[in-house]
């Protein structure tokens, strides 16, 4: 198996695909945590994404994870307001963030629109790559973090982050963060990471649940380029991952992942 080679697991609905996601993560860090002291995850926006993290939040589990040694970064950002509560941060904050007791050097939110970049989204890119690369150990790939797990949610139209189906920063091979103008969904300017971004994590994640994401699963995991399926091309170092629910792995060809399920 090779990295680029996808792991599928099914679960019976969102709400065990949040909780089994939520208990598979916390795992993932406290091993993290053991293996190298600390442990970096990179979180996604979006309903499954923060229902992960409320799952977190009510798991007796949690408290398996030293919260002062896990770094956070996002994969990627509407560029709004600090206060907005369209951001990421913001959700992830009301779902968990504000309930532990994290090291608030180590939450790396992405820049807001009232931040010191004002309007300029490329400006504000270009920091947060910046921040990026501060963190990156020697010899890590592509001037960013090897992160342990980094997160995604998978839109209807394969978007992943906010790289969408035919748009430049889908495109974008050279810079690991990328100002967005144009988005196809609202709000139009927003921060993302990149694909080969992306690609430097030791394990990349994908969410999806729900009969609307069912095309877009089984279009994604069926080889096509990613430009016209963003997902497609997200992938980890070590480990990629699919968790979904039955609805949205319903338009799977069988023989692409196993016949049991969560």
């Amino acid at each position: 198996m090779t990295n680029a080679t996808p792991q599928l697991v099914v679960h019976r609905d969102k709400e065990l695909m949040a909780q089994a996601a939520a208990a598979r993560l916390i795992t993932r860090i406290v091993d993290a945590q053991a293996a190298r002291g600390i442990a970096s995850v990179v979180l996604t926006g979006g309903r499954n994404g923060n229902a992960l993290l409320a799952a977190i939040a009510a798991s007796p589990a949690r408290d398996a994870v030293d919260w002062g040694r896990l770094d956070l970064w996002w994969g990627d950002e509407r560029f709004v307001p600090a206060a907005d509560p369209d951001r990421n941060a913001v959700q992830a904050r009301a779902e968990l963030l504000d309930a532990v007791p994290l090291d608030p050097a180590r939450v790396h939110e992405m820049p807001a629109s009232d931040g010191v970049d004002g309007s300029g989204v490329e400006a504000a890119a270009a920091r947060y790559a910046e921040e990026l690369a501060e963190a990156a150990g020697p010899g890590e790939r592509n001037g960013v973090p090897a992160f342990d797990v980094l997160l995604l949610g998978v839109g209807p139209d394969t978007h992943v982050a906010s790289l969408f189906p035919e748009h430049p920063g889908v495109r974008e091979s050279e810079l690991t963060v990328v100002g967005v103008r144009g988005a196809p969904k609202p709000p139009p300017t927003r921060i993302s990471l990149t694909l080969p971004a992306i690609r430097s994590a030791r394990e990349v994640w994908l969410l999806a649940a729900g009969e609307d994401k069912a095309g877009a699963v089984a279009l994604a995991l069926s080889g096509p380029g990613e430009i016209q399926a963003p997902a497609s091309g997200a992938y980890g170092r070590s480990r990629t991952l699919w968790l979904l629910d039955r609805a949205a792995a319903e338009r799977i060809p069988p023989q692409l992942y196993p016949p049991s399920s969560a």
